[in-house]
Formats: C-alpha cells, structure tokens, sequence
C-alpha cells in the first residue's frame, strides 16, 4: 500500500505524479502494479490536534516527550523479554521426555519465568501508572493544540469564497512554531496555555489577514469567533445556525407602522423559538420604545427594549439581523471585539515585517488593486538593503506575451547571485504557469541566500477564471493593499495624477486649472460610486487613471487650439470625456445617462463665476496652486456620504444591507463539513428537506390545460394571447417543480440513486435558497426561497382568476408575469388595432393613480391598471402626485396603482418629466423592462445621479 495524501502533504504533486507514471508504464512489472494500492488519506481536525500537541510538548516539556519515548522503548523491550522466556519454555517443554517434574533444570526453568514474569508484570504496571501522569501532564497542552487545528482548518476553507486564499501546513507549522517561541513565558502551565493559545490565535490572524481583500476580513474574523465559542460552548449552535440562514416568513402586512412587511415576518419567525417567544407581542404592545430603538443611528451600541436587554450578544445580532440588517456588520465587528479583543478589529502589518517572514522558497504574492502600486514598497526596501534596478541586482519582469523565457533566464541567474526578481501580472500567462510553478520549486534548491521572488496578479470575479497554481499560492506570503475608499482620498489620487507644472502648461491657466479640478471631481465621483451597487451602475465598469490623465490631454489639447476665440468647446469635451473616453467602458444605456448627466453637471460656464457646487455644500474652488488645491479638499469637501455623490441617504442603507447579507452567505459556506458534525445533522437535515417537499407539493397547484383553454375562446386578443403564454411558462416551471422534488423524495427514500443535481437541490431546499433548476425557468428575483414560493402561488392565483373568463383583470400585478414586456407590448397593440393607429409610432405613457388595488372594480375601456411596483432612490408624492425625495430607512416604498396607456409618440409630455427605468429586481441591469415618464418639480437630472428606477421585485 502506498499511501499519500491531499495538499497537506508536502511534495505530494510530484510524489502522485512518479507513482502514477509507473504505474501506467507497461515496463512496470505486472506482479507489483496488481499488489500495488493508492490510497487517498486526508487531515482530520483530531489527527492535526494530535499531530500539534506532540510539537507543542515537545517545544514546552521535551523531558516529558523523552519520557514517553523511554517508557514506550521499555515496554518493547518488556514484551520482547518475556516473548523470548515463552519461547525457551516452550522449547524446553517440547524436548523433554518423560515427566518434566524429574527435570530439574526445566523446573528451574519453570519458576524462573513465572518470576520474570511477575517483575515484568509489575514493570508493565508502573509504566502504564506513568504513562497515565505522562498523558495527563500533557493533556494540559490540548486547548493550544486544538485551537491550532481549529484555526488551520478555518483558513483552509476560505479558498470556498477565493480560489486566491490557498495556504499550506507547511506555512501553518511555520507560524505555529514562532508564535509559541514569542509567545511570553509563565511558570504556571495553565496561564502558559492560555498565552500560548492567544499567541497562536493572533499569529494566525495576522499571517491570514494580510493576504486577505478588505471586502473577506471580516468574514475570516467574525467565523473564527464563531467557531471558537462554538468549540467552547459559549453559544447555543441552533442560535448560531438560526443566524446564518434567519429564515423569513413571507407576509404582506406589518403590525406596527415603522417597520416594513419583511422585517416583521422576520420578527415573527424569531418569535417560534422557544427564547425569542413573545418578541412580536412585545414589538405590538410597545411601539414607542422598539421605534426608538431601530430609528436610532447606531442600534449596536443601544440596549434593546424591556426585558430584552437581558439578552446574549449573538441573541441581540439575531434581533439586530431582523430589524436593523444595514448595521450588522457593525454589530458583528462589535460582536468580535468583546469576543476576541480590539488587536483583532484594527491592525495592518508594515511591508518591512511581513518581507522578515520571505525566504527563498517563500515567495511574495500581491493581489492587486486598482489605483494600488505594491511594487512601491519592494523597491523602497530594495534600496534600503541593496537592491535596485541601476544596480542590477533588482529585476522587474512585466509578463506577457513573448515574456516567459526572459522570466525564466532572470529567475535562474537570480537565484545564484542571490537578486530580487518582480514578476508583474502572472495571470497574463495561464499556459506558463506550471511551468512557473515547477521553476520556482527548483530555483530555490541550493540558491544563495539573499534571493527573493516577488509576483503580482489581479483577483478573479469568480472561481470559474481562476487560474493560479495552487503551489505558488500555497508557498507564498499573500499581501494585499486596497486603496483607501471615499470621495475625500479618491480626489486626492486623482489630483495626485498631475502636478504644479501640468497646472502651468496650459496658456488659458485659470479655466484649464478650474476645469481639471472638475474632471478629477468627476472621476472620483464615477470611480467611488461603485461600491453602491446597481444603485450606483448597472454595471461594473472599469474606470483606471488612465482615463483620467487622456482626457487631461485632451483638455489641453482643446483649450489651446481655441486660445484666439477664447471660447470653451463645452459640448464637444462633454461628449469626448462622456462617450469616448469614459462612455467607451461604459454598455448600458442608462449608465451613459448617468455619465453625461454628470458632465453636464460638472462642466459647464458656471464654474468660472463660482457658483457651480460640485456636490452639496462643495463649491467648485477659485484658481488656486497645486497644493492649495489639495488644502481646499481638506478644508471644504463634506464628510463621506451618499449625497456627495448625488444620491439619497437610503442607498448607504442599501449598500451596509447587503454587505451584511454578503457576510452571511459567505460565512454559510465556511461551515465546516466535518464527518463527525455531518452524521449528527444528517438526519435533521433529511427530515426537515422531506418535511418541505411535503409542504410545496400539497400547495403546489395542478398545470393549466392550454389546449383546453384555448378551445373555450376564439378570440384571440394580444391580452389574451399574453394570458396563454403565461400559462404555457407556468406550466413548464410546475412540471420542473414537481418532478424535481418526486425524484428528491424518492432519492431521500432510498428509492433511487441520489445524484449530484438531487443533491444541489436537497441543499437549497435547507438553504431557502432558490434551486438553480427552477429559477432557470421562473421570472428574476432575489428572494428566498419562501418568499419566491409565495409569489409563485400569487401568480397562479392571478392566472385562475384570469383564465375563469379572459377578461383582463381590474389590476394586473405586473410582478407577477414572466414577460411584463409582453404585457406592455399588448397594451400598445390592442389600442393600435382599436385606433388604427401605427404601432411603431405610439408609445406608452403612465398616469400616477391616488388609489391602491383595492378600490378598482373593473379594468379601464383602454389600456390597464398595474401594481406591484415599488420606487428606489426617492418616493411618490400621492397628494402633490410627483417624485419627491425618499424618507430615511423607506428604502423602496411602494407606488398605487398606475394607468397605463398607449398614444402617439409625438403626442407624449415629456416637460417636467423623469424617465425612469423600471427593472424586474434590485439586481437592475440586465432585468430592464420598461421605461416611464413621470412628473417632476425638480430638474430630471437630480433624479438621475439618485439613481431613481421602479421595481417589480424586492
């Protein structure tokens, strides 16, 4: 047998390659290839904790080791000694002849044993009464040992949310073995131990988090206070679960007034355990003090109502998860701090430390970020310590194409002459880099001692790119540095683009100066506000300096060619920043609204007479210098927040939201899967999946019968025709449901084989998650899968009431069709055809109702009544019946009822009018339906830069 294991094995890629090139010679020979066995074997969080005690023994008590070792010699030895007496006795015996009692020497022989037997049995006593105080000396080593294992067994599952985040056991050994060296000594072992396991906890910390993005720090942190309170039992694991997945009971009605229909049904799922029972009551019965407390700016810091307050941390972030989700990132960062301590929330390591822990086989591996320059520190070190480019010791290898074999040549000369190499953008050669894998492996064999490697390579979006080597990964030192983030140093790095002299070059110096400070404005602007979401673009885009310094160019170009007229060419500089230069980024047609209303915005006469505001409150500056530039930033530009950007304060609301919502789906998949904790849930697991597909399929109505229907009426109107297409689109997602979930329950019965596409299912089903099978045919959303089942049986039962007699409905809910452009197509062409009207010259125009549903009895004599709709980034004003802005924490409030209506194209009002996108999901993008123009008192631009769109889904 021969045995190798996963990647916790050092050089077990080329040990499985050797193994399996011999295997497959046909020169091997046959009687060895037929007795020869691969087996598989992997680290298990009880063998590392066995493996991690012997060495922190070793390092604390080696007498105590040498110990164990001498009484395990001794009782071979004791075994081997009393195995040779039972032989020679046994020997004797059989030789003798007659009766052995007349041989003397075999009688001597005889109690010679039985007494070295009882000595040795008396040995064997005291060893193991040694053994035992041995064990139990060392058994007070085991909480360092277990929460190393712990720990190493968290970072090696953060590669589940970026492939980048690969680390060895070899590098997790190495960081082990010098927190316990730096680790303060106590005579007392169990106050040692506690130092031990805070000096290991803390190493590992700092050695994980420096490779980590910003955006995954408090996901490694928060999961590594969970799983170590959970490993102490400081926290009910049913509580911590509930957390995780905080299931939703779907409701479209709220008790009380300041809160909206979700999170109550979020408060009435937590009020069915047994410690939340009576949350909802309480909420009802005391109004005041509960909206006190979720209108507070900072719930986290503020105890919680009544007796509430008596509540444990983790009890309170499940409340918080409910009524406040914008703040629970704060909440859980706080929740980590009182766990852990304040070193854990607020540290960054300088590069000088982290190139201590850098050896020739340790290479440097930074994951890049834009409008970042790690290479800056290399080689500011670099000539601290002798190495630079002039001197020819430091070599800067940019790869691309034609690149790997001068890569190559640098590497091995390098690592003679013991040189730093830079190797900039790897992941320009996937092809190359085993082979970079395999060269960094050899180099450092026998190299001098000075010689360090440092790559760059840019993050992936998703595993499916990724293509990084996992042994360079593994055997690096991962660093990241993001830039600061906010209006305040993104200005600054734009300005930091130029200099005194770009701001002298031009001959036209005040409206050159006045206008770069604008277009650095608008970078900034257009750069921070994609941190907002489909909020902020549709799409991400990306916007690179590179953009910024062309249009500087271009700007000088401009202003000096028209020097004699004096005249600023304002449109076409709009129109080469906002369509060429930035817009050529930029796909979606809405975003280059947004690019042009900005420009619009920034670049235009006004500023020269200092009475633009670039922002609230941020007056666009006088001809100033380089540095008073950089002054007036500091002195004038308001704090961060979303109004800089021209957005509403709900959309900081928004963008926390789902941060949070992030954190948790992040820290759900970084559940361990260990055996021991899968077999205990495992059956509560099938339960509870078993229990669902029983709920769905007793809800889960009949399919439509289309050829029935169709036979009922022979009109065949375009209303109608959408009722059949409906129905057909119902039919195959029914047909999918409940097939799906027949095949599930049978697998779960043992009935068939369960497969991988039933075993996707089985997870989202616990998850109350969508399954990737059904959502392929249904309409966008982002709900659970509660919340989509809800509006899954809403839509059929606006198809029975609408199949009953193919009259169209006194209010069709809009979000409730597959193809609400199908919809709105046949409202077009049903007045087209009653108007005769030519359909490409009409188009739809929306009337505001001040009604809801409910007091509709019957459809319009032409067009329709829609709801469903909900607005983001403002709200409408019922009695003034325009856009008005949004109430604070009213992130998407429901519209009343629209008309819609269809009329020639020239005939529509556009003055005093927004057109506003409407999109299936918050997702925005690529769920885009339709646009309406609505009534406005503002400048439509206003509403642009807010990001102002109506949904048909939350």
């Amino acid at each position: 047998y021969i045995l190798f294991g996963d990647k916790e094995c050092e050089y077990n890629k080329n040990f499985q390659l050797i193994l399996h090139t011999k295997l497959a010679n046909p020169h091997f020979p046959p009687e060895l290839q037929a007795q020869t066995t691969l087996i598989n074997f992997t680290v298990t969080p009880e063998g590392l904790g066995d493996q991690l005690l012997g060495r922190v023994v070793s390092s604390e008590r080696p007498d105590l080791e040498r110990l164990k070792m001498q009484l395990t010699m001794q009782q071979n030895h004791f075994k081997i000694e009393l195995k040779k007496f039972e032989d020679d006795l046994l020997s004797h015996l059989s030789a003798a002849h007659g009766s052995f009692l007349s041989d003397n020497s075999l009688v001597e022989q005889l109690e010679n044993t039985k007494c070295m037997a009882t000595h040795i049995q008396c040995k064997v006593v005291e060893a193991r009464e040694n053994e035992t105080k041995i064990n139990e000396a060392r058994e007070l080593y085991r909480p360092a040992a277990e929460r190393a294992s712990l720990l190493f067994f968290i970072i090696n599952d953060l590669s589940k949310i970026n492939p980048m985040y690969q680390f060895s056991l070899k590098g997790f050994y190495s960081v082990f073995n010098k927190a316990m060296e730096h680790a303060e000594w106590d005579e007392d072992v169990r106050t040692r131990v506690r130092t031990l396991t805070e000096a290991i906890t803390y190493s590992v910390f700092l050695y994980t988090s420096q490779g980590l993005l910003e955006r995954d720090k408090l996901t490694f942190l928060s999961n590594t206070a969970f799983q170590i309170l959970l490993s102490q039992g400081l926290i009910d694991p049913q509580e911590f679960e509930f957390l995780l997945h905080f299931p939703v009971e779907a409701t479209n009605v709220s008790a009380v007034s300041f809160l909206s229909p979700q999170t109550w049904g979020g408060i009435k799922t937590i009020s069915t355990m047994e410690k939340f029972s009576g949350l909802d009551k309480d909420v009802e019965s005391s109004p005041k003090r509960w909206r006190k407390f979720v209108e507070s700016s900072c719930p986290e810091d503020e105890k919680l109502p009544q007796d509430w307050k008596n509540k444990s941390t983790l009890q309170k972030l499940i409340i918080l998860r409910a009524l406040r989700p914008d703040r629970l990132t704060y909440a859980v960062r706080k929740f980590v701090e009182e766990s852990m301590g304040t070193k854990y929330v607020s540290t960054r390591l300088e590069f000088e430390k982290l190139f201590e822990e850098s050896s020739p086989s340790t290479s440097m591996f930074f994951i890049l970020s834009p409008g970042v320059d790690p290479l800056r520190d290399v080689e500011k070190l670099g000539l601290k310590l002798g190495f630079s480019i002039d001197r020819g010791t430091l070599h800067n290898v940019s790869l691309g194409q034609g690149q790997e074999e001068v890569a190559e040549r640098v590497l091995r000369h390098a690592s003679e002459q013991g040189h730093w190499v830079i190797l900039q953008n790897v992941h320009l050669v996937a092809r190359w880099l085993p082979s970079l894998d395999d060269l960094l492996e050899t180099a450092a064999v026998d190299c001098h001692a000075s010689y360090r490697v440092f790559i760059t390579a840019e993050p992936v979006q998703n595993p499916e790119q990724h293509i990084i080597p996992r042994g360079i990964l593994e055997n690096a030192i991962k660093i990241t540095n993001e830039p600061p983030s906010g209006m305040n140093p993104s200005l600054h790095d734009a300005l930091n683009n130029f200099s005194q002299d770009t701001l002298d070059m031009c001959s036209r110096g005040q409206e050159f100066n006045s206008m770069l400070f604008s277009l650095c404005f608008f970078h900034a602007c257009v750069t921070e506000r994609r941190k907002f979401g489909p909020q902020g673009w549709n799409h991400n885009y990306p916007f690179s300096t590179a953009d910024l310094t062309i249009s500087a160019h271009v700007l000088y170009n401009y202003l000096e060619a028209n020097s004699k007229s004096m005249q600023v060419p304002w449109a076409d500089l709009r129109y080469l920043f906002g369509e060429i230069m930035y817009g050529g980024h930029i796909t979606d047609v809405w975003d280059r609204r947004l690019c042009k209303t900005y420009l619009q915005e920034f670049m235009n006469p006004n500023m020269f007479g200092a009475e633009l505001f670039l922002c609230p409150g941020f007056l666009a500056p006088p001809f100033l210098d380089y540095t008073g530039y950089h002054v007036y930033i500091d002195e004038n530009l308001p704090t961060e927040n979303p109004m800089v950007y021209g957005l509403h304060l709900n959309a900081d609301l928004e963008c926390l939201t789902v941060t949070s919502e992030n954190l948790f789906r992040s820290l759900c998949d970084l559940q361990p899967q260990d055996p021991s904790r899968r077999d205990k849930a495992t059956e509560s697991t099938e339960e509870k999946v078993m229990d669902i597909i029983e709920d769905i399929l007793e809800k889960l109505p009949e399919e439509y019968n289309v050829v029935e229907m169709m036979a009922k009426t022979t009109e065949r109107s375009p209303y109608i025709l959408v009722c059949f297409q409906e129905c057909e689109r119902m039919n195959l997602l029914l047909a999918e449901i409940r097939k799906s979930l027949n095949e599930l329950d049978a697998g779960l019965k043992g009935e068939l084989t369960i497969s991988s596409s039933m075993e996707t299912l089985q997870s989202a089903l616990f998850n109350d998650f969508v399954p990737d099978s059904w959502a392929r045919l249904a309409f966008p959303s982002t709900k659970t899968l509660a919340q989509w089942l809800n509006d899954l049986m809403s839509s059929c039962h606006e198809l029975d009431s609408w199949t009953q007699d193919f009259v169209l409905p006194a209010v069709v809910w809009l979000s409730g069709l597959f193809n609400p452009q199908s919809f709105l197509t046949a409202v077009l062409q049903s007045i087209a055809r009653k108007t005769q009207w030519p359909l490409d010259k009409m188009t739809l125009t929306v009337d505001v109702t001040k009604k809801v549903k409910e007091d509709f009895g019957h459809p319009p004599r032409e067009g329709a009544y829609i709801h469903g709709l909900f607005m983001e980034g403002a709200r409408w004003d019922v009695e003034s019946g325009i856009i008005s802005e949004a109430f604070l924490r009213d992130l998407t409030p429901s519209m009343p009822v629209l008309y819609v209506r269809a009329l020639p194209a020239e005939e529509q009002e556009v003055r005093n009018t927004y057109e506003c996108p409407v999109y299936r999901t918050k997702q925005r993008g690529s769920t885009y339906v339709w646009s309406f123009h609505l009534r406005t008192k503002e400048p439509p631009a206003k509403w642009v830069v807010a990001g102002v769109a109506l949904l048909l889904s939350l």
